[in-house]
């Protein structure tokens, strides 16, 4: 049953009862190791996050402008692809090697409006590049050109 979709809302809310088993019985230092222990056979893929996404994300493939400073320590400038967006932020392909935290300023290459970014997320490298995530500074729902939905309340946080 784990691998049908009910086995695997019964093994999320197994682990969401947990915690909260935790949270009532257990100091609050504890919980974390109390938590741990009990939830440790369940597997990690199946047991999901309760925060809400502050927009939702779309696929959405288009040129920006990045600049910022490599892991060399050296700035750079290259025109970069998005692959998806939100008003946060968005992952994009960058040829430049950098550091997870870095900051990057992205441009619109037709309003030319900027957007200070912090790097939050490296991902694998292929001949294209680097998949790179970033957050907005400030958000910035506007910036890409499109119109984001607010996520529902039932939504994941996925």
């Amino acid at each position: 049953m784990p691998g049908t979709i009910l086995g695997r809302i019964g093994i999320v809310v197994q682990a969401a009862q947990v915690f909260r088993v935790c949270l009532c019985t257990q100091s609050a230092e504890r919980v974390i190791d109390a938590a741990a222990c009990d939830i440790r056979d369940l597997p990690m893929s199946q047991v999901t996050s309760s925060s809400q996404r502050r927009s939702s994300r779309m696929f959405h493939k288009m040129r920006v402008q990045a600049q910022g400073r490599a892991h060399n320590g050296k700035k750079f400038r290259e025109t970069c692809e998005t692959l998806v967006v939100n008003g946060q932020g968005g992952l994009l392909i960058l040829k430049h090697e950098i550091d997870d935290g870095a900051m990057l300023i992205l441009t619109h290459p037709e309003t030319l409006e900027e957007q200070e970014c912090r790097v939050v997320f490296l991902g694998e490298t292929n001949d294209r590049g680097q998949r790179v995530g970033v957050e907005f500074l400030t958000p910035a729902p506007r910036f890409w050109g499109l119109e984001f939905n607010e996520p529902s309340a039932g939504g994941s946080g996925v």
